[in-house]
């Protein structure tokens, strides 16, 4: 079974897994809430349970760049997630995707699924998304009830996706 789930690499403070908040990672809510271009480093990961072979984002891969598998999709093209040492490529021949865990290794691990089995796995990726959303919201409601629209605008923001309980703008 191939399961994707969006993943945020970050640190956090013991007993808060969302976001760091306090200390010296302060800084990601205060560039959450302040910078015009939101960067989250992470993205999706596609594991294979049935070899345990992982795709990682990589250095060159944001959260917030999740809905470029879909140029895979539609266009064909490659997308590169990083580089040297590790090179994370996927590539789409036909109806087959293929995720190469390092282009740099010729015999590197591979994942292949079809087309139609990545456009499943994104809609469950945002499905994913915008449960997070939900919970985040939440979490701002109860610890930030001053600053949880604009917690919450710019997290949705972030991910592309509608914000729960509150209006769009324009």
């Amino acid at each position: 079974m191939i399961v994707m789930q969006p993943v945020l690499e970050t640190y956090a403070p013991d007993g808060f897994a969302l976001w760091p908040v306090a200390g010296a990672h302060g800084s990601f809510l205060h560039g959450l809430l302040t910078l015009g271009h939101l960067f989250a480093a992470g993205g999706l990961r596609v594991t294979d349970t049935s070899t345990g072979v992982a795709f990682l984002p990589g250095c060159c891969d944001g959260l917030e760049d999740w809905r470029d598998w879909y140029r895979l999709i539609d266009d064909g093209g490659p997308l590169g997630f990083g580089h040297a040492p590790v090179s994370p490529v996927a590539e789409r021949f036909g109806d087959t995707v293929r995720l190469t865990v390092n282009a740099e290794q010729s015999d590197s691990p591979v994942i292949e699924l079809s087309v139609t089995a990545l456009r499943d796995l994104l809609a469950g990726a945002e499905r994913d998304l915008a449960e997070f959303l939900a919970l985040a919201a939440d979490w701002a409601s109860r610890h930030l009830p001053d600053h949880r629209a604009p917690v919450t605008a710019a997290l949705a923001r972030l991910v592309g996706l509608p914000a729960p309980g509150i209006p769009p703008e324009g």
